[in-house]
């Protein structure tokens, strides 16, 4: 009997050949995915807790509209250079103490940043908000990228689906972190909200250690250089950009925006920002799955997504040329709108570069897949950067609206190059590489422990 076979497989009757249906998961692949679905989860909702209070709290504290863009967007560069160095030399580090060392790197800093109301206000805590938010943003970094390059290694043919699947965890991160923390910081101030999640992040290492399993990979002599050779990979990679810098202007202004514009409390901005969140953490598991059984449209769902969404910041103001009023249910149908988009866009991105970088000659292994994983949180940080920054500065010399309208043109300018690029490439057949990889994926263990 073949060592490598599944027990479950090999109590089955059936002959292996004639099993077309998937494989059921195996008790590994089941605890890994609660384990990736928890770091998706706990990650975000710290992460997105920020939102509703922390702008109003740092204008208390002397920082200007533009230092709370640069204390939101100094995370986003510790990020990118952390997924660079991190996703380069996951095999060396281990993908597995990569996670676990971030994870609790994170609950850390959540902790001390809801100390930080006790600092002295001025630059005493301008820059311990930027110091705390940098090394959380290393933690942070070393968790998601080993996270993404784990899932895609452990589920080779379904990344999409699961990579979806797994999103409905971030979107509930991202839709119980506003609320919450609006809710705890009115009910019992600013400690409390981080004290809370940072120790539930924190229950998460033990948990993820006993969890995760241990892969065994050799080092790839391929680098990021050659990923950004590829033409469909640098467009794909300012789609992703324009995204995260999308989101990352929200984070930083709308509550700002919601709270002198309709008067709203912080705990009503942390409801408005579910209209974000709830459409995202439902469309990506069903967008998963149709580009997984249909890999040809992930392509075309990108530029129908990034379409979407810049229709949704045009509208979000909305922008002054149309002179429409402001509308609370408008600002929260456009948040709809963005996050559904944000969905059919983001999920394909990475199942759509691994694929590019295999079809040009990239290793297949945990090497690659960190190094797509490490490519893609630079990118998603670079636009974490330039949300909350320029989209301040514009937000603080113009206004709310004119910041929207060109972060909707920076998404529009996405699809259409990308929709250019597809509309110039002739059709090229399926490559039979898919199938025998399946095959071969099929016959040996997707974990070493």
């Amino acid at each position: 009997m073949d060592p490598h076979v599944d027990p479950q497989q090999a109590d089955d009757s059936t002959p292996a050949e004639t099993i077309d249906p998937p494989r059921r998961m195996t008790r590994q692949q089941t605890l890994t995915l609660i384990s990736m679905a928890s770091v998706n989860f706990s990650s975000m909702i710290c992460y997105s807790i920020l939102g509703p209070f922390f702008p109003n709290e740092a204008e208390k504290k002397g920082a200007s509209q533009t230092v709370i863009g640069l204390i939101f967007g100094c995370y986003a560069v510790c990020n990118l250079i952390g997924s660079l160095v991190f996703g380069k030399y996951i095999v060396q580090i281990g993908a597995k103490f990569m996670l676990v060392t971030g994870l609790f790197v994170s609950s850390g800093c959540t902790i001390l940043f809801g100390l930080l109301d006790r600092v002295p206000a001025g630059s005493a805590f301008i820059t311990l908000c930027f110091v705390v938010r940098s090394i959380d943003a290393l933690g942070f970094a070393a968790a998601m990228t080993s996270s993404f390059a784990l899932t895609a290694k452990i589920f080779p043919n379904n990344v999409a689906t699961v990579l979806g699947s797994l999103e409905i965890f971030t979107g509930l991160g991202l839709i119980m972190g506003p609320p919450v923390g609006g809710w705890f910081y009115q009910s019992f101030g600013y400690e409390v909200p981080f004290m809370v999640l940072g120790c539930f992040l924190l229950i998460m290492v033990p948990f993820n250690i006993y969890v995760l399993p241990s892969i065994d990979a050799d080092p790839s002599k391929d680098s990021f250089f050659w990923l950004l050779t590829r033409v469909k990979i640098v467009l794909i990679c300012y789609v992703i950009f324009t995204l995260s810098a999308g989101l990352g202007f929200i984070d930083a202004t709308l509550s700002l925006y919601a709270i002198e514009t309709f008067g709203l409390s912080t705990g009503y901005v942390g409801l408005i920002m579910l209209g974000l969140s709830l459409p995202y953490c439902l469309a990506s598991p069903l967008i998963g799955c149709v580009t997984d059984k249909y890999p040809a449209t992930r392509g075309w769902f990108i530029v129908i997504g990034g379409t979407a969404t810049a229709v949704g910041f045009f509208l979000l103001g909305p922008i002054p040329i149309l002179h429409i009023p402001n509308q609370l249910w408008l600002l929260v149908v456009m948040l709809g709108v963005i996050g559904f988009s944000l969905g059919m866009t983001a999920i394909p991105t990475f199942p759509e570069i691994i694929t590019c970088a295999y079809d040009h000659g990239f290793e297949e292994g945990l090497s690659t897949l960190g190094m797509v994983s490490g490519l893609f949180g630079a990118v998603w940080s670079m636009g974490m950067f330039y949300g909350p920054v320029v989209g301040g500065l514009i937000t603080q010399h113009l206004s709310f609206k004119w910041a929207a309208a060109i972060q909707g043109g920076l998404a529009l300018l996405a699809a259409f190059c990308l929709a250019v690029y597809f509309l110039c490439q002739r059709p090229q057949p399926q490559s039979v590489r898919e199938d025998r990889n399946r095959e071969t994926d099929e016959r040996t263990p997707l974990l070493n422990e």
